[in-house]
């Protein structure tokens, strides 16, 4: 995957001073540097590309690099702060071929060398967390069921007429079973009411063999002493 290069950090007006070898243990001194008499005036970038930071001292007009610092870590031997002003700092500047140099690096306003601190903080924090969500061991997702578990579904009963519904419930036999009566004893069909004694009129059509035959039999039981019709006519309304 390729990376790109982001900038941190720009500084239009930044100061280079040549300074003298250190002489003891306690620090460098921005007092002991020439300040009036910079050797380089130009413009300082912050960039960065994945986890790789370098600080790049250009010229402000053309852009052409007059030197550039690789720094690893924060505070560290690649820029260091000196000890008697907040706006000065020593830089170990180096080239493709490995050589390095030291030189003096400053601001003139304190503000800028704030920015400058804080956009290196910020840097190194992310670092950090990079590499600590990558060396984190990656948390696995376990969807089993665990030993007694189990799981409820709801299930919609689909009738034969395409609406939804469940099936009813039985009712309990007794009293206060709250379930359906059963039927009365002796059938579930009652008779049919008597049908009233008319003379059909001789133009009336025959009603077709065994249409009504429950019926025939419920009137031959009911009036056993009708006498029978003789005229030729209505033979048919006789058998019936």
């Amino acid at each position: 995957m390729e990376t790109y290069e982001s900038v941190l950090l720009v500084k239009n007006e930044v100061f280079v001073f040549k300074i003298p070898p250190k002489t003891s243990n306690r620090g460098y001194r921005a007092a002991d540097w020439n300040l009036q008499e910079p050797q380089w005036t130009g413009r300082m970038r912050l960039v960065s590309k994945g986890e790789e930071l370098v600080m790049k001292l250009e010229d402000k007009t053309s852009g052409e690099l007059f030197a550039k610092c690789p720094i690893d870590k924060y505070p560290g031997v690649a820029l260091e702060s000196v000890t008697d002003s907040s706006r000065y700092f020593v830089v170990k500047i180096q080239d493709d071929n490995g050589r390095s140099a030291y030189i003096g690096l400053g601001f003139g306003d304190r503000s800028d060398s704030f920015d400058l601190n804080v956009a290196l903080q910020d840097h190194f924090k992310w670092l950090r967390k990079e590499q600590e969500d990558q060396s984190a061991p990656q948390q696995q997702l376990d969807l089993g069921f665990k030993e007694g578990e189990t799981i409820k579904i709801n299930m919609k009963i689909t009738k034969k007429d395409g609406s939804e519904g469940s099936r009813p419930r039985r009712g309990v036999g007794g009293a206060g079973g709250g379930g359906l009566l059963p039927p009365p004893p002796g059938g579930s069909r009652l008779p049919p009411p008597p049908s009233p004694q008319h003379t059909p009129s001789p133009s009336a059509p025959a009603a077709p063999p065994g249409a009504n035959s429950e019926w025939g039999e419920f009137n031959s039981a009911s009036e056993p002493s009708q006498p029978p019709i003789t005229p030729a006519s209505q033979q048919n309304w006789v058998q019936f």
